[in-house]
């Protein structure tokens, strides 16, 4: 009996995570301005996301460009800060290193709206014009602690002697800080990459107080907009559809291959 409740609660619990996701992918297939009501197949919708002829012209596809955009610049700065700060906090010592890790923490336990509005007062002291820039700096500012949190655990596995070794034989800094620390650190920089990137692409009340008044979307300021107006626009629901089949599809090949790794080992 303890099984099979556990069964059932699985299955419950997969089906309120995934029971939306399947509707608004079912409910992408017809032209219906109201989720919910079904007019009828068709791809109607599709052809309106790729082509630009939704109700506000292309304001959706130049929100998605944007929150792509940032979210790379973010994650590739993110990574590149994060890992040089990892490698720092890993070779201090004592309670250096501990306040460290602990100040390290500290913005991803703090909420979001806490962040965008400290962020939001600052560039303001600053007189930093809020815009594309300062929506950048402030995803590279509370992405990077996660790219800290995911090399630290790459650096605690690693042999620490393998840098002093390249250092011994002739190697400069640089020369053993690219050819030694980073191939032992890239699974941890990816990590740090994805997660990034996740963040950015996710990222709502942080872009909301740091955009300014300029008209700069992304997906998640754009759909908060839309809502207010009465309604989401119906494309909403094939984009939506779009992402996760690209991040199930992602995951799979990721699985595949770390299995394949795995038996090769």
């Amino acid at each position: 009996m303890k099984k099979l409740f556990a069964q059932i609660y699985i299955w419950l619990l997969l089906a309120l995570l995934y029971a939306p996701l399947v509707f608004i992918a079912i409910f992408s297939f017809t032209e219906s301005r109201v989720l919910g009501n079904w007019t009828g197949f068709s791809t109607k919708l599709y052809g309106n996301l790729f082509t630009g002829g939704m109700n506000g012209g292309g304001a959706l596809l130049s929100a998605v460009e944007n929150t792509l955009i940032i979210a790379l610049i973010a994650a590739a700065v993110s990574t590149l800060l994060g890992t040089i700060a990892a490698i720092g906090i890993y070779n201090l010592r004592g309670r250096k290193k501990q306040t460290m890790q602990f100040l390290n923490n500290i913005p991803m336990i703090n909420p979001d709206i806490i962040t965008g509005v400290s962020l939001f007062l600052l560039f303001v002291f600053l007189g930093f014009s809020q815009g594309y820039v300062t929506v950048v700096l402030a995803h590279i500012t509370f992405c990077t602690p996660y790219v800290v949190l995911n090399v630290m655990p790459k650096l605690s596995q690693m042999n620490p002697n393998i840098y002093e070794a390249a250092l011994d034989l002739g190697a400069t800094p640089s020369q053993a800080l690219w050819k030694v620390l980073v191939p032992e650190l890239r699974p941890g920089m990816i990590s740090g990459f994805i997660l990034a990137f996740t963040m950015s692409l996710d990222d709502f009340a942080v872009t909301f107080f740091t955009r300014g008044t300029i008209g700069l979307d992304t997906l998640s300021t754009y759909i908060y907009t839309d809502a207010r107006k009465g309604g989401l626009t119906p494309e909403l629901r094939p984009l939506m559809t779009l992402i996760f089949l690209i991040v199930l599809i992602l995951l799979i090949v990721i699985n595949i291959r770390a299995e394949k790794a795995s038996k090769k080992a």
